[in-house]
């Protein structure tokens, strides 16, 4: 006698069997995906609030608050005044927070304001650069210093988080006239050397004029000859001489300043 056949499933049943083994399988991918995103939030929430991840092992945080230094990615173009040429300005800023933060929170904050620094130093610099001629970049980085020195550091704020910035900045001429001011910069640096050794001329002769003075006194008395004390004399008009020579060429010098 021999079995009867094994019943093969009908095909409604077959499609409920796979159906209910598909759900069963898209829930426990949700149930991980969501376990994994879960997670991951939790880690967000706490490196924003300086906490360390629950079993990252991370370790603490420097003593002290962090501070990044960044430069601004281009140079700053101010127009110089005509509006021809321009001033451009190299900017760096020192970022810090008064609360401890993480490295990677604080660049966060870093790249959210630093257009707000790019764009007040702009102001800065062109309010200061507006009147000045474009060869002037030396006193334009002069004026810019003044202004940041009356607010050396700047606060922004985004909810409860503060942060510092504290900018510098050094000018840059316009390479277009550079070919221009080549000529008269040559001639300055020679007159800049003939008025040193100028200088150091008188002040040799001068130096020199006092101590053979000093000599010809110590051996000037009574019986002395009439040609050393006209000789000393000579002297000390030569260290006259030579001293009202160096006092015009110091005045000279604080006049072309």
């Amino acid at each position: 006698m021999t079995d009867a056949p094994e019943e093969r499933p009908r095909p409604a049943d077959l499609w409920r069997r796979r159906g209910v083994r598909g759900l069963t399988i898209a829930r426990d991918v949700s149930v991980r995906g969501w376990r994994w995103w879960a997670r991951t939030w939790d880690r967000l929430v706490a490196a924003l609030q300086d906490e360390a991840p629950v079993g990252a092992g991370a370790g603490p945080s420097p003593p002290g608050p962090l501070v990044e230094q960044r430069d601004a990615p281009r140079l700053i173009a101010v127009p110089a005044r005509g509006y021809v040429y321009a001033f451009y300005v190299r900017a760096t800023f020192a970022w810090s927070s008064p609360a401890s933060l993480r490295a990677e929170v604080l660049s966060w904050y870093v790249q959210y304001f630093e257009p707000n620094a790019i764009q007040r130093l702009t102001r800065l610099a062109a309010d200061a650069a507006r009147d000045l001629p474009p060869h002037r970049a030396g006193d334009l980085e002069v004026a810019l210093q003044r202004a940041l020195a009356d607010e050396p550091e700047w606060r922004y704020q985004r909810g409860d988080v503060i942060i510092t910035c504290r900018p510098d900045a050094t000018v840059r001429l316009d390479e277009r006239i550079m070919p221009a001011l080549r000529p008269h910069v040559d001639r300055m640096v020679k007159l800049e050397y003939q008025f040193d050794e100028q200088l150091r001329r008188a002040t040799y002769a001068e130096e020199l004029s006092r101590r053979w003075t000093a000599i010809l006194g110590d051996h000037l008395d009574a019986d002395a000859d009439q040609e050393v004390a006209d000789a000393r004399q000579h002297l000390l008009d030569a260290q006259r001489e030579a001293a009202r020579w160096i006092g015009e060429l110091l005045h000279l010098r604080a006049t072309k300043s």
